[in-house]
């Protein structure tokens, strides 16, 4: 891989996204550290200029289409061409149906769905072009039903689509997509799960550990050393798959 290769990663502030992109600053690229408050991305791009790494904070809504084109546009002329998409961005709105609003619904959408879009359809043109790229999606376990997640679970269930469409319709020019599917990984989006729930969170990681075969919960590491090797050369035949990081089987 060459050293100068650029990888853009959102939702890269903290959690599962913080963990990729200092991964794959490891692995040589410069990274673009997107999140929607620029300011929170400082301390991932200041671990990633620590241990000698190129960083760019880039304050972007992904559900934006204006911003997502701005963001692009100056990732490009300050970092290079961006390969690597991690679209990692994801909000949670959980509630059960009936008490699930419109907004509820569609700010998961957007965030999650059109945010993808608009990130991978902005970047495939510098990846068809450059004839190399890797995009990974963050779908999650619940893509197949968790109670008072129908928003969620439906747009991860739908990244899933979007990953497959994209390796048949990419896969031509060099361009790899593929789903990373997380368990059950210790984050302040699990935490607030717990709280919604009413439960300590050092309880609720308890519980969860002793429902998963490895009996222990996931980290973000754990999700960012999958995402290392799809985005890697190595991988170049490994497409349009969904691979459920869980400590245990799921189908």
């Amino acid at each position: 891989m060459n050293k100068s290769q650029v990888a853009i990663v959102t939702g890269a502030a903290r959690g599962i996204g913080a963990a990729t992109a200092q991964r794959l600053s490891r692995d040589g690229y410069a990274v673009a550290v997107v999140d929607l408050d620029e300011a929170a991305c400082g301390a991932t791009v200041s671990a990633i200029e620590a241990a000698g790494g190129r960083a760019l904070a880039v304050g972007c809504d992904v559900s934006d289409a204006a911003q997502v084109e701005a963001a692009i546009t100056r990732i490009a002329d300050e970092l290079g061409a961006p390969v690597v998409l991690v679209n990692n961005a994801g909000i949670i709105r959980d509630n059960l149906i009936f008490k699930m609003t419109e907004s509820d619904w569609d700010a998961v959408m957007n965030v999650h769905l059109r945010g993808a879009f608009l990130m991978t359809k902005a970047c495939q043109a510098f990846m068809t072009q450059e004839k190399f790229g890797r995009i990974v999606n963050l779908s999650s376990s619940s893509a197949q039903g968790n109670r008072g997640q129908a928003n969620y679970s439906a747009a991860k269930a739908g990244l899933q689509g979007f990953t497959k469409t994209l390796a048949i319709e990419l896969g031509r020019f060099g361009v790899t997509a593929n789903a990373v599917a997380p368990g059950f990984i210790q984050t302040d989006m699990t935490a607030a799960t717990a709280e919604r729930m009413g439960m300590p969170f050092e309880d609720f990681l308890t519980a969860a550990a002793k429902q998963i075969p490895v009996q222990r919960v996931g980290q973000p590491d754990d999700i960012a050393a999958m995402i290392s090797f799809l985005c890697s050369p190595e991988a170049g035949f490994v497409s349009g798959q969904v691979i459920y990081v869980a400590g245990g089987p799921l189908d």
